[in-house]
């Protein structure tokens, strides 16, 4: 059960650092000022996130490794993120659509999670859950904006979505660990928040004017480790320094 805690524990570590990562590429690059700085803020909230739980998942480990352990000294397939949170930013009309999916989840994930009978788990969910109601409510805002903005932006808005859709089933997906920790009152199961999920989605997605994408083939995998091309990417550009000049410290 350690060892399910552990993984449990890194998975959502890893959903957290990696969004962390791609928002990150933002900075600088925001379609206006504002919006360049809330996308950073929305990084370092997650990159805080992930932090707490990368402690969490050294201390369940007793190696002696450290959250900077976790975070550059593993490999692609170690990692266990959903794909969602890998896919690339594309234009902003993809990423809001991207981070709306996601924060809809991690909404409804963290207010189940601040119930879980592991106290640490517990006390992270609900420092968490304040930062991504804030998240939430930035993403529905703009999928809205978008949606029922000019011609443009409807459509890059619906593209964005059509593109990211196939990959938001995995995050309702149980995996054995997952399974095993929610019996014990530890893990959030999954199939409860489903639902709440579609419900949300579809409200602000009418209020945006957008239609519900329907794509063929759910995609799978990455909280098993194997992921898509782009997390190779991702991790080749987070951890060069710390491989190149192993054991430096600031």
């Amino acid at each position: 059960m350690k060892q399910h805690l552990f993984e449990y524990t890194l998975q959502l570590a890893d959903n957290a650092n990696i969004l962390s990562h791609r928002l990150g590429e933002w900075c600088g690059h925001g379609p206006v000022l504002e919006q360049d700085i809330a996308m950073t803020n929305l990084s370092l909230d997650l990159i805080g996130q992930a932090r707490s739980l990368y402690q969490y998942a050294a201390q369940l480990e007793g190696k002696d490794r450290t959250e900077d352990d976790m975070a550059y000294l593993r490999d692609g397939w170690d990692y266990y993120n959903v794909l969602l949170v890998e896919q690339t930013n594309g234009d902003f009309g993809k990423t809001v659509a991207r981070q709306f999916l996601y924060d809809v989840y991690a909404y409804l994930f963290y207010t189940e999670l601040q119930k879980s009978k592991d106290e640490m788990l517990s006390a992270i969910a609900e420092k968490s859950l304040k930062e991504t109601t804030y998240h939430l409510r930035w993403s529905s805002e703009w999928v809205v904006r978008l949606g029922d903005g000019t011609e443009e932006s409807k459509r890059r808005m619906q593209e964005g979505l059509n593109e990211v859709w196939r990959y938001s089933d995995e995050l309702f997906q149980m995996t054995d660990r997952e399974k095993a920790l929610a019996a014990e009152g530890i893990a959030v199961d999954l199939s409860i928040l489903k639902p709440l999920w579609d419900e949300k989605v579809s409200d602000i997605l009418a209020e945006a004017t957008l239609v519900h994408p329907k794509v063929a083939g759910m995609q799978y995998g990455g909280k098993t480790g194997r992921h898509t091309e782009h997390l190779g990417y991702i991790l080749a550009e987070m951890q060069f320094m710390q491989r190149a000049y192993p054991g430096q410290k600031w």
